[in-house]
């Protein structure tokens, strides 16, 4: 089985800090995972040891970093998606590498999601949501606000709810076996 390739973008939310947890798990099921962080992100995560996890740099446009050909994406993922990035990517604006890349999403042609984490506070606006929904009729797959928090603070994101509502994964539940692609 040749490995799939996912581009995870990730946003300046809790669940940031802990993506190489994520990405342990797409290993497991036969992902390569080339990750892509908003400018705010960057700074809460360990660039270098997500660079060594998945054996490409982090891409989040720091000026003077070298150009790195990335294989082509199989599936795109947008996980955690903060408030600020779902109005700006719906909006069609690019103004950091990692929205740039949320808006070329479209002409890949591949499975697309959407993870938003959002405050209740600032999922009720208005905005928000017609940003989701302006996403969705473009083809987005969005998934369930704040899906992997936990029930409570102390224990860790659950990673599982969010493979279990990726149907392209294909995932063992145990994520202990590789997939067969059957």
């Amino acid at each position: 089985m040749s490995e799939r390739v996912v581009y995870l973008i990730g946003s300046a939310a809790p669940p940031v800090r802990d993506l190489g947890t994520l990405i342990a798990h797409l290993h497991r099921v036969g992902w390569r995972v080339c990750v892509f962080a908003t400018p705010t992100a960057a700074t809460w995560i360990d660039a270098d040891a997500l660079a060594e996890q998945t054996g490409f740099p982090v891409r989040n446009g720091q000026p003077g970093a070298e150009p790195v050909v990335l294989p082509d994406p199989d599936l795109i993922l947008a996980c955690p998606v903060t408030f600020n990035t779902v109005n700006k990517w719906a909006a069609g604006i690019s103004d950091n590498s990692a929205l740039g890349l949320l808006n070329e999403t479209f002409g890949f042609k591949v499975p697309t999601y959407a993870m938003p984490y959002a405050k209740s506070t600032l999922a009720a606006h208005p905005a928000f949501a017609e940003s989701l929904y302006r996403l969705k009729s473009w083809g987005v797959n969005i998934l369930p606000n704040e899906l992997v928090r936990p029930a409570e603070k102390k224990n860790p994101f659950v990673w599982d709810d969010l493979l279990d509502a990726l149907p392209v994964m294909g995932h063992p539940r145990d994520f202990g076996k590789p997939d067969t692609g059957a």
